[in-house]
């Protein structure tokens, strides 16, 4: 599992050195590289190896073949992917497309969420990361009125 958040610089060249707990954990599912596609409700980078890819294939099988949606979902996560690979040090190299696309300059945070990890500038994540915890107060507090 991707867990915990680690935030990285980009160095001169504009790599990003990937934490070693994500790395070990690709390695695990014997993935090489990093499966990237854009996030769908975020300014993130979803990230993973075959079990992300394999929970995509699974939610696109239950949908008919060919159907509008099938196809959007398609196009919105496998399309709009790459498998980024990993240099000797464990480091990767985004294209400008997709550190443009997430607003990334100089700091990212590698975020994990389970069976993928997200990748985010900085100050998005700081944002998200507030909300998400008013959310969840929100969210617990409702769980209690429920019980």
């Amino acid at each position: 599992m991707f867990l915990s958040y680690f935030s990285r610089a980009l160095d001169a060249k504009g790599r990003l050195s990937l934490p070693a707990p994500f790395r070990a954990a690709l390695a695990k599912e014997s993935f090489e590289g990093v499966f990237v596609h854009p996030a769908l409700d975020a300014p993130a980078l979803d990230c993973g190896g075959s079990r992300l890819l394999r929970e995509i294939e699974g939610l696109l099988a239950t949908m008919p073949a060919y159907s509008p949606e099938r196809e959007d979902l398609s196009l919105a996560l496998l399309g709009a992917s790459e498998i980024v690979k990993l240099d000797s040090e464990g480091r990767l190299l985004l294209s400008e497309r997709r550190k443009a696309a997430i607003g990334l300059a100089r700091e990212a945070v590698f975020v994990g969420q389970g069976e993928k990890f997200q990748i985010w500038a900085a100050e998005a994540f700081a944002m998200r990361l507030e909300a998400a915890r008013a959310r969840a107060r929100a969210l617990r507090g409702e769980i209690g009125r429920r019980t």
